[in-house]
């Protein structure tokens, strides 16, 4: 079982930055596979990037969206037992709550579905 607690959400100027944090209970935690996802109000919840485990030897291989790319940064501290996401120049479309999430398996996904575990999520607001 693992508890997920996202902070650092706010309200920012479009091209400022935000880090947000994501805080795991558990003590298992650099086995999972670690993601953040959006949801923007009256959309579906989307991906926006990830970070893997050592199990399959590419231990912190990251994976973006194609809206994050270039512009965002995951990384996790399996000391500290978190997983924070970068976020710079910020634009207006990057408005939503922001969700971590978990999930236990060897293959980072990009879906969903695929995570067991999710937070209660933190709102990221970009005024232009």
């Amino acid at each position: 079982q693992v508890q997920l607690v996202e902070s650092g959400g706010g309200l920012v100027q479009a091209g400022g930055s935000l880090r947000l944090s994501c805080a795991a209970s558990g003590r298992t935690f650099s086995s999972y596979v670690m993601g953040w996802f959006r949801q923007a109000s009256g959309k579906e919840r989307e991906f926006v990037a990830a970070i893997s485990w050592s199990y399959s030897g590419s231990y912190g291989s990251t994976y973006y969206a194609d809206s994050a790319k270039g512009r965002f940064t995951i990384s996790r501290d399996d000391r500290k037992n978190t997983v924070d996401l970068q976020m710079n120049s910020l634009k207006p479309e990057d408005t939503a709550v922001y969700y971590c999430a978990a999930t236990r398996t060897t293959v980072v996904h990009t879906t969903m579905s695929a995570y067991d575990y999710w937070g209660q999520g933190t709102q990221v607001t970009v005024s232009s």
